[in-house]
């Protein structure tokens, strides 16, 4: 549990870190990935494969939700004042990015949310740097997490390939997204994501899995998708806690993503046909 928890920041020293660790790249068709990762569940494909099929590209509609106003029941977590709702992953303390001009910029560390969600609505927008000349996994590259272990990536693929499962809207490292919806890097993109927890029976058997529904500038990118345990770099995910919450988490993954406008909604699971 731990590591998994930590992983993120460690990854922060980016894609030559990766390369000094001895894991070989390879290059399918512009795209660049592992072929000695562990396969998938379903057998056809190894984690982070660079020959996994590309999602289509959708040119999303103007705006969708962008600066959407919280509900009136929403907790917002970031209103562009301050990161009083945030803290530093590494240590606990002040979270260290810097707020300006009505953005949180991340600078360093992964910071995590103050309290424990579950099930939850969330809203937010964020905006990658102009990376120009950078591609893959060093373009743009965050992640939002769900109860602090299950990721959905952040990446500028706007006319920049990386492996599937690592793309924007991806559920990371299992799931590519159903279509690349990004808009141009400097532009502000929308997230808003439906998220169930998993859940165990009284010996800490997995009954259900955790589920996301995420709706990336306004185009459905994973539609109740189950997820099949912690997200992690090269391993295909196995469910570390039987916990029922844990916190929201965004990464600093050595690119400076601006984000803003963030709120979250407890919600309620009715299973009634």
């Amino acid at each position: 549990m731990k590591m998994k928890i930590i992983l993120p920041t460690i990854l922060v020293a980016g894609l030559a870190s990766f390369r000094a660790l001895g894991f070989p790249e390879v290059t399918t068709n512009g795209v660049t990935g592992f072929q000695d990762t562990p396969m998938q569940p379903d057998g056809k494909w190894h984690v982070h494969d660079p020959a996994r099929p590309q999602p289509p590209v959708v040119t999303p509609g103007h705006k969708f939700s962008e600066m959407a106003a919280p509900p009136s029941d929403a907790i917002v977590l970031f209103d562009g004042k301050d990161l009083s709702q945030w803290r530093d992953r590494d240590n606990g303390g002040p979270a260290p990015w810097k707020v300006e001009d009505g953005v949180a910029v991340s600078v360093k560390h992964d910071i995590v949310t103050t309290n424990q969600f579950g099930d939850v609505q969330l809203h937010l927008e964020y905006r990658d740097p102009d990376l120009t000349g950078r591609v893959g996994q060093d373009r743009g590259n965050s992640g939002v997490f769900l109860m602090g272990r299950f990721e959905i990536q952040v990446l500028d693929c706007y006319q920049s390939l990386t492996y599937a499962d690592g793309t924007t809207g991806a559920i990371y490292g299992q799931h590519p997204p159903l279509v690349n919806a990004c808009r141009p890097d400097g532009e502000w993109q929308t997230y808003d994501i439906i998220f169930n927890v998993p859940h165990f029976d009284a010996n800490g058997k997995l009954v259900t899995p955790a589920y996301a529904t995420v709706i990336f500038n306004g185009v459905v990118v994973q539609n109740h998708q189950a997820i099949r345990g912690d997200t992690n770099w090269r391993v295909p995910g196995n469910y570390s806690s039987t916990a029922m919450t844990g916190p929201l988490a965004l990464q600093y993954h050595g690119n400076s993503v601006a984000f803003r406008n963030i709120w979250v909604r407890p919600i309620a699971v009715v299973n009634d046909p």
